[in-house]
């Protein structure tokens, strides 16, 4: 399988236009999205073996990915984060 970013207008297709909206209105959504953005690009450069990593920092990475996603996702769907 091919390594790719997950960029989060690809994870969430169906919510581009919420996405376009939240991204100039709500800077705490602006905020996670920029944050999930830059972890992401950093996952990518350590599994593509640009920059070392042991297995266990790597992981502890895609977990905040995740938690982040868990959240973007939460306020597309109009609900609030914690």
């Amino acid at each position: 399988m091919p390594l790719q970013y997950h960029p989060l207008n690809r994870e969430f297709p169906q919510f581009e236009t919420q996405m376009r909206t939240l991204l100039q209105v709500d800077g705490h959504f602006a905020r996670l999205a920029e944050e999930y953005e830059q972890l992401d690009k950093r996952i990518y450069e350590v599994v593509d073996g640009r920059v070392a990593m042991d297995e266990l920092q790597l992981q502890g990475l895609k977990m905040q990915r995740v938690t982040l996603k868990d959240e973007i996702e939460t306020l597309l769907r109009g609900g609030t984060v914690g």
